[in-house]
């Protein structure tokens, strides 16, 4: 175990000097923090996948196995069994699965894809491998099919021919029926692809082929001839037996539907057209849409069932794809949400010559799969038990909570439980294959996806497993447009008003605060009982920027902010404030003004039990400049207030006592003596904005724009309302509209990014010029509750709070940037917010006790401290007004801000305090049994020392920076030539690290308090938004991201993890009996009647058929062999079995060795016995008698 010191400066130092690197000072042996993570504790790798598979092309089922095979277009495969039971695996070309064959009851399964490979896959194991892959070099394929309890594989090409495979050893046949043979002779025209392939359920010997041109010819396997050809004028797209093996059915592309009997090639025996017209005076109907499918099920007590999919008529302009069920003389038609990929008819018997008996369709449609129930009236579907509804609103923000406390699920699956739909089939799921893992995994883990539609979902994540538990619409709180006539003209997005932008949840007090993409943000309590809210609490906050010709200010200080005091008047833009209207002007004489983007609904709001609003805040436009989106937000339960940023600047709400606390630019935070000011006019351009989107051209219009406070005064000659809405719209005219979708704010964001990470400029501690400007508000007190600051007025229904209007930051200078170059996609040089955290520590370097505090972080990679003050708990806390002050800049770094967080001297990471969990519907004593904050963790007693490390990330570097004395402790860059996306500080085996994902793919952790490397691995380049946009760590070596619009893959980075995969993934292999045969009863027996066996081994082998053209086909050994087998398995099961075969093999070498030995013995004694006798023949004799 490594000891690693903490180096210390002294107090004294200079801002100047303490923005420089740190100077080691006297080492104390008390110093030393012990840090247990090792490299060794680390290792990445994926884990499970879950969601609707994305872009699904084809489906299989194992009927005995009961599993569901689904294959992609980018060569994806996903197996599904019972709830739970899933699994995902690759093809390396990534080219679409055309067609997936069940080898029934064998655990294995054959796919066949666009590039004309096919692979033969081993399900027996965790993680199934290619035992076998066969690439065909001359000829496309374009049908499979593998006959139940066989061995050989029939492949139909684009040019007509049929090739026959061995499975088992994946080798090519000699026999080919070739199409020119299969044909008639007198047929002038190629008959197209091979659609179709299937034997005679009677008999094993006749072969059904279907050519795309609407010929079908019965092919007699040992005589390799044409028994019967069977001749339409429209082109086929599928056929299906009856079980006895006498007539078919075809579907063709008019949206007709043929029967031929098979002894009568000349002419159908019925055709119909399930969806046509029938002209009554006899007429052929009028053609439909091709049928693509047809499926035909006989039963053993009834009518058979023809399921097909397709065939409307053309009239049905604009109408859902449909799945038609013929039973009988009853006709329903099932109408889908989606186009329909595939559908399979579910049947109680793996053998095509007995009665099918089906009970069940699976429809694979492109965005959702369902299951029909055949058995009950009015055809119900199944409850789908997997978790394929992530993408039924496109996901926009992810997060992952390991670890949670224990009683969350079963809380949030209780209220969940009241949402789930009614009038599902009675049945149990009937795709009920594989077992759950045995992993040892055991803590509650909850995934909360956000989404376009305002919805936000709470999952079950534990044990490898993914389960939804409760849905939140947070579109209920607003009004909704009833037509695109209706929709409101100060919407800041086009599509998706109610999108979910960012959220944060407090698991241990069940708060929840959200925040969307027209700049609101709903906070939500939990309760389990059901209320009505007459009125929604709504608080509007003022979020601006004021334009004014002052370049700077005065020297002598006459603009100096007076700051309000308690109980003080409110200055006199506060009094101006509270004679506005409260619904604000959207005239068409002037710009929009104090109008929010969403209206609030009037009507009282029914609430379910769980998420329940407590209070809504919404940016409002100000003087036709629309609210900037937030940016960053957190949520404090125990301190009853929530804080959220964006461009322009910050704001405090107290959600208990319903008022805005605090409202500021981003400069204002800063203190006057800042080494780390921000100037808000360039120095080198006197009056020319710099970093605005104004053009060069702008001429004296072109003045800057300054900062000011909410409660200064102002000598401008631009103060008043019309002015300075004049001015705006002069400006207004030289700019482009800004992106208002999230999308491309990221798009532009990363635009900037990657155009510029290989260009770096130096540290910015000790190569940045320091631009100090005045009249920068220190402290702000909050004006108590009724005061000029925030007044409550009601209207429509809705108890509105309008909070006073604040000076919104523009920083014209950009005289430090994240990167080297500035692209004309983002010139505004704003300093937005990026990152909050609450936390109890000390806010100036003078401080000796913890208090309230919460850091601030920026995207030019300041950290700045704010000191709140608190009055006691209980009733005091809803009367008594909450302070708070400005401490000015605590840490620079490079790089926008990612996270946060607080450890104590032992390095254990400080969790912001919380308030328990408690019903506020429940009756006042239960209220207070459970409303008691947690005590915050005392500081050390050890004189001299520092209590805690704040630990810093940013997108370039992260920092350690000891408390109160603000001095870095430890610095990494952590990349120079990409940037950070995602940094989460994570616990790790018993111990805190720093989690980051960079653009370039690589996936890094760092040790605490030393930021020593750990882990460092090229896992995923980064190719699409969606990935930064949802990619967030967890504790206990747990991450996921959003991989495709319908799947999250989730990964581990935890070498203890990864070492227990094997036992805790699921298994799809089940040994399983395979049903007996059909009985053919002893007429059938005696008489030949029933199914005709044949010898295909005879027919397809070497010996018969002989050898294959080596250049038709190329065969690959794939990985998934004994070789691959052994390499693939891990964890305790594949240690064990490696050491048992090792010891095996040590035995058999000592048994040989053994052998050997006394074979050496045996023949020294032959010798010696020889070399006896010799020397006795000898002995007596004289020399000359030899």
């Amino acid at each position: 175990m490594k000891k690693f010191n903490i180096r210390k400066v002294l107090d004294g130092l200079t801002a100047s000097s303490s923005s420089a690197s740190a100077q080691p000072g006297a080492l104390r042996e008390n110093d030393a923090v012990q840090e247990t993570l090792q490299s060794e504790h680390f290792q990445l790798c994926k884990t499970v996948r879950h969601g609707f598979p994305y872009q699904p092309s084809s489906m299989a089922f194992d009927p005995v196995q009961k599993i569901l095979a689904f294959g992609t277009q980018n060569g994806a495969l996903r197996l599904f069994g019972r709830a739970g039971v899933e699994c995902y695996c690759q093809h390396e070309s990534g080219a679409a699965v055309i067609q997936l064959q069940f080898l029934i009851n064998e655990g294995a399964l054959v796919s066949a894809l666009a590039d004309d490979s096919i692979h033969l896959w081993n399900l027996r194991q965790k993680i199934p491998a290619i035992l076998h892959s066969l690439k065909f070099n001359r000829e496309r394929i374009t049908y499979c099919h593998l006959p139940f309890q066989s061995k050989w594989l029939y492949i139909g090409t684009e040019r007509g021919n049929i090739h026959i495979v061995n499975v088992e050893s994946f080798t090519l046949s000699g026999y080919v029926i070739m199409w020119n043979k299969a044909i008639e002779l007198s047929t002038k025209t190629h008959p197209g692809p091979v659609v179709h392939i299937s034997d005679n359920p009677m008999d094993e010997g006749k072969l059904l082929i279907g050519f795309e041109c609407g010929v079908v010819v019965l092919w007699d396997l040992k005589c390799k001839k044409a028994d019967y050809r069977y001749n339409h004028d429209e082109a086929i797209h599928s056929v299906a037996w009856h079980h006895e093996g006498k007539q078919f059915v075809c579907s063709h592309s008019d949206g007709t539907l043929t029967t031929w009997n098979v002894r009568a090639p000349a002419k159908p025996g019925q055709i119909i057209t399930p969806h046509g017209k029938q002209p009554k005076d006899g007429k052929k109907p009028e053609p439909c849409k091709p049928i693509l499918k047809v499926e035909y099920k006989t039963t053993r007590a009834g009518e058979p069932f023809m399921v097909l999919s397709g065939g409307l008529s053309y009239d049905t302009v604009g109408r859902r794809a449909c799945l038609t069920v013929m039973h009988g003389k009853s006709t329903a038609v099932l109408e889908m949400d989606y186009p329909i990929v595939d559908f399979l008819t579910l049947c109680e018997t793996p053998y095509p010559n007995d009665f099918q008996e089906p009970y069940a369709v699976v429809v694979l449609l492109e965005k959702d799969l369902v299951l029909i129930d055949l058995g009950q009236i009015g055809y119900p579907i199944f409850e789908n038990p997997y978790p394929l509804t992530i993408h039924e609103s496109p996901v926009t923000c992810c997060e992952y909570f390991a670890d949670c406390p224990a009683e969350l699920i079963p809380a949030l699956y209780s209220v969940g439980s009241r949402q789930k739909r009614q009038g599902y089939s009675k049945k149990e799921w009937p795709i009920s294959g594989g077992n759950w893992g045995q992993g040892t995994q055991s803590y509650p883990e909850i995934i909360i996806t956000g989404h376009a539609d305002g919805s936000i979902k709470f999952w079950d994540a534990s044990a490898l497993m993914l389960q939804v538990l409760y849905k939140l619409k947070t579109a209920k709180v607003f009004e909704r447009a009833r037509g695109k006539e209706e929709k409101s003209s100060t919407d800041i997005v086009e599509e998706d008003p109610f999108a979910i932008q960012t959220l944060s949840w407090c698991p241990e007090s069940r708060m929840l605060c959200v925040a969307g993409v027209s700049a609101h943000v709903i906070v939500y309590r939990f309760s389990k009982q059901e209320v009505t809210t007459e009125v929604v609490q709504l608080l509007e906050v003022r979020m601006q920027c004021e334009f004014s010709e002052v370049d700077s200010p005065d020297p002598g200080g006459e603009q100096t902010p007076t700051l309000p005091t308690p109980g003080a008047s409110s200055s006199p833009q506060e009094t101006e404030l509270s004679t506005q209207p409260s619904t604000g002007s959207n005239s068409s004489d002037g710009p929009r003004d104090n109008i929010p983007c969403l209206q609030v609904r009037s009507s009282p709001l029914k609430q379910s039990p769980g998420y329940q609003v407590e209070l809504v805040i919404q940016l409002v436009w100000v003087s036709g400049e629309p609210p900037q989106q937030i940016t960053s937000l957190a949520i404090n339960s125990s301190y009853g207030l929530v804080v959220f940023g964006n461009s322009n600047g910050l704001a405090v709400v107290d959600y208990l006592q319903k008022t805005l606390l605090l409202n500021m630019g981003t400069s204002e935070l800063y203190s006057p003596s800042d080494p780390y000011q921000r100037q808000p006019c360039s120095p080198r351009k006197a009056r020319q904005p710099s970093g605005g989107l104004s053009e060069s051209n702008d001429g004296a219009n072109a003045t800057e724009d300054r900062c000011k406070s909410p409660t200064s005064g102002s000598t401008s000659p631009y103060n008043s309302d019309d002015e300075r809405k004049q001015k705006f719209i002069e400006k207004v005219k030289f700019k482009s509209r800004r992106f208002s979708k999230t999308v491309a704010n990221d798009f532009a964001k990363m635009s900037r990014k990657i155009s510029s990470s290989s260009e770096q400029k130096p540290d910015l501690e000790e190569g940045f010029q320091r631009w100090r400007s005045l009249s920068c508000k220190k402290s702000i007190n909050c004006m108590n509750k009724g005061k000029a600051a925030s007044r409550m007025s009601q209207k429509a229904g809705v108890c509105r709070t309008k909070s006073a209007p604040d000076s919104y930051v523009k920083d014209n200078s950009f005289t430090r940037s994240r990167s080297s170059s500035v692209t004309s996609i983002e010139r505004e040089s704003r300093e937005a917010i990026s990152a909050f955290l609450f936390c109890e520590s000390f806010p100036r370097k003078t401080d000796s006790v913890l208090s309230p505090c919460l850091l601030v972080g920026t995207t030019q990679g300041s950290v700045m401290m704010v000191a709140l003050s608190l009055s006691p708990g209980g009733d005091n806390r809803l009367q008594q007004p909450v302070g708070i002050s400005s401490c000015g800049t605590l840490v620079r770094l490079k790089g926008g801000i990612l996270t946060m967080a607080l450890l104590d001297s032992t390095a254990t990471l400080l969790p912001p305090s919380y308030e328990p969990w408690y019903d506020p519907n429940a009756s006042d004593e239960e209220k207070e049994k459970s409303r008691r904050r947690r005590p915050a963790s005392p500081p050390s007693s050890q004189e001299g020392q520092d209590p805690q490390f704040a630990v810093l990330c940013s997108e370039k570097q992260a920092k350690v920076v000891a408390m109160p004395s603000q001095t870095r402790i430890y610095k990494h860059n952590i990349t120079e030539t990409s940037f950070v996306l995602r940094a989460d500080v994570v616990q790790m085996a018993g111990a805190n690290c720093i989690a980051c994902f960079c653009a370039n793919g690589h996936i890094m952790t760092l040790s605490l308090p030393s930021l020593r490397p750990l882990l460092d691995v090229n896992y995923l380049p980064l190719t699409d938004m969606r990935i930064a946009r949802t990619f967030c760590f967890s504790n206990l070596g747990q991450a996921l991201y959003l991989t495709s619009p319908t799947e999250i893959q989730r990964i581990t980075y935890s070498q203890e993890t990864c070492n227990n995969l094997q036992e805790m993934l699921s298994e799809l292999f089940t040994p399983v009996e395979t049903p007996e045969a059909p009985n053919r009863g002893f007429f059938k027996g005696l008489f030949g009647g029933g199914a005709q066996s044949l010898d295909r081994e005879d027919l397809f082998g070497e010996t018969a058929a002989g050898k294959a053209s080596r250049s038709l086909a190329q065969h690959i050994p794939g990985p998934g062999g004994m070789e691959g087998m052994k390499g693939a398995a891990s964890g305790v099961v594949g240690d064990l079995a490696r050491a048992r075969i090792a010891l095996d093999e040590r035995g058999q070498k000592l048994g040989e060795l053994d052998e050997r030995t006394a074979a050496m013995m045996a023949s020294a004694d032959s010798f010696s016995k020889h070399a006896h006798d010799m020397m006795l023949k000898y002995k007596d004799k004289k020399w000359y008698q030899l």
